[in-house]
Order: C-alpha cells, then sequence, then structure tokens
C-alpha cells in the first residue's frame, strides 16, 4: 500500500494548524464581540430567508464561526488554484499587509489625553456582517503564505485541497474555543491585533527585505506574542511599561490620522464617481422592471 498521499495529507493537516494559531486567535477574538443569545441580524428583504436558515448558523457567534469556515472554504480554494498567481505577483502581499497593518492600528491604537477622534476604526463598533466580512478578508490574506507552502508540499491538487480543508475545519474548531477563552482573559483581545499586526510585518519582510520566515519561527512568534500578552495581564512588574504601551497606542492612532488625511481625496473622488454612476444604475433598474 502506498502511504505516501496519506503522510502528505497528515503534513497538510499539521502544517495548516501551525500556520493557523495566529488566525484561529484573531477569529476567536473578532467574533468574540458578536452575542451569543442574539439571532443573525438579516435585513428585512431577507428575513425569511434567515428564519430558515437560523437552525443551521445558530446565534451571531455561532453564525459567524459557521458563515467564516464556509468563506475559509470558498476563498482558500480559489486561492489554492491562484497560488502561481500569487507567488508571481508580490503587490498583493503587499496590499495585504497594508490591510492588516491598518486593521491592527485601528483596533489597538488610542486617542491622546483631550483628543475626541483617536482615528481609530475598532472592530467592536461594527456590527455582525461588517465583522464577517473583516473575518473573510483577514481570513484570505493570512492564507496568503500558507498556501504557497501547501502546493509545494504536493503537485496534486485534490491531496492539497483535502490536506487544507481539513486543517481549516480544526482551526474553526480552535477559534470558537478562543471565543470564550477571551471573555475570561481579555488581554488576549490585544494580543489578537499584535498577531495581525506581526503577519502584516512578516509579509513586508519577506517581500522587501527578503529574508525568508519559516513555518515555526512564525508558530513561535504567534505563541510567543500570546504568552507574553497573559504574563502582562497577571504581572504587576510588566504593567509597570504601561505608560510606553500607551505611547505606542497613541502612535498607531496618529499613524491612522495620517492615513485617513491622505485618503480624503481618493474617498472624495469615490463619492463623486458614485454620485454619477449610481442614477444610471437606477434608471437602469427602472427600466428592467418596466420592461
Amino acid at each position: 500500500m502506498d502511504w505516501t498521499i496519506p503522510v502528505i495529507i497528515l503534513q497538510l493537516i499539521f502544517l495548516e494548524g501551525v500556520l493557523s494559531i495566529d488566525n484561529a486567535a484573531v477569529l476567536g477574538t473578532m467574533v468574540s464581540h458578536l452575542p451569543d443569545k442574539n439571532p443573525v441580524p438579516w435585513p428585512k428583504s431577507l428575513q425569511k430567508i434567515g428564519d430558515a436558515l437560523h437552525p443551521l448558523l445558530g446565534n451571531e457567534r455561532t453564525a459567524a464561526l459557521r458563515v467564516g469556515l464556509l468563506g475559509a472554504y470558498v476563498g482558500r480554494g480559489a486561492m489554492l488554484f491562484a497560488a502561481s498567481m500569487v507567488s508571481h505577483n508580490p503587490w498583493i502581499k503587499v496590499v495585504g499587509a497594508a490591510y492588516l497593518i491598518r486593521l491592527a492600528f485601528d483596533n489597538l491604537g488610542e486617542a491622546e489625553e483631550n483628543e475626541d477622534d483617536p482615528h481609530t476604526h475598532p472592530i467592536v463598533s461594527v456590527n455582525f456582517w461588517s465583522i464577517v466580512v473583516t473575518i473573510e478578508l483577514t481570513d484570505l490574506i493570512f492564507s496568503l503564505d500558507n498556501v504557497v507552502a501547501a502546493v509545494a508540499l504536493s503537485s496534486k491538487l485534490w491531496v492539497v485541497i483535502c490536506g487544507v480543508f481539513i486543517g481549516i475545519l480544526l482551526m474553526r474548531f480552535a477559534a470558537g474555543w478562543f471565543s470564550y477563552l477571551v471573555d475570561k482573559e481579555p488581554v488576549l483581545k490585544k494580543a489578537a491585533y499584535l498577531l495581525i499586526l506581526n503577519i502584516g510585518a512578516e509579509l513586508l519582510i519577506t517581500e522587501f527585505a527578503h529574508i525568508e520566515i519559516n513555518s515555526w519561527l512564525r508558530f513561535g512568534i504567534s505563541i510567543g506574542t500570546i504568552a507574553l500578552a497573559l504574563l502582562y495581564a497577571h504581572s504587576k512588574l510588566l504593567q509597570k511599561l504601561n505608560p510606553v504601551l500607551l505611547w505606542l497606542a497613541q502612535g498607531f492612532a496618529n499613524v491612522n490620522e495620517l492615513v485617513d488625511w491622505a485618503l480624503v481625496p481618493f474617498l472624495a473622488l469615490g463619492k463623486l464617481a458614485w454620485s454619477w454612476i449610481s442614477p444610471l444604475f437606477a434608471r437602469r433598474a427602472k427600466q428592467t422592471v418596466i420592461d
């Protein structure tokens, strides 16, 4: 009997687990903001569909994990087919890294004293569907290196898909466990966004400094970040570093303020373009109804 394929699938599951420890922590933190007793807030036009899906999806926190699982399968499958394109287009990783760093700064930044607008957009302030979209985008970017590493293990796509998809399922179970752990250890919320910052920085270092960060080093950085966060939460000695950490958090908010300022003309152009395009869509839709 040829044991090559089962061994490769086990390697892929293990690889996915090692590379996704940060993904599970981040996903668990994001869904922890959602109540576990409220049903999914569907739009009125889709409420009947939502009622029919409720037994399958469950309440908000559980539904976000299950919708995230489906999105992860679709997104990771697409990434596997596009692995060659990803490896030959470094700008994809740069854009992804910029998104992750911005997301981290949004959730780690703090307003300076007497400042009304900290220029941060924490995920806790958004709704269920916004969190789901953020989860999917973050998972997709996290998977950039995972996919390239997975494809390197086997040339048979179905073997790669099998191993990766089982790994995703295990990771989603870990995320559910982590979401409840966050309730007991709130410091893990900050740790999760530090993991996001780590991944963004690692993608940029790999692309611009050409320093290869292997799976074990990435795993060690993730575990070390979580361990240090827990140690800080329970150590009065380390908590004396609060002024330094606050200074860093205010720095993140200041960087965000600069980015917000730089984006003003582009957002204005986008709104102007939409004001021209939206009437055309409305007119076409009206014409379709009449016909």
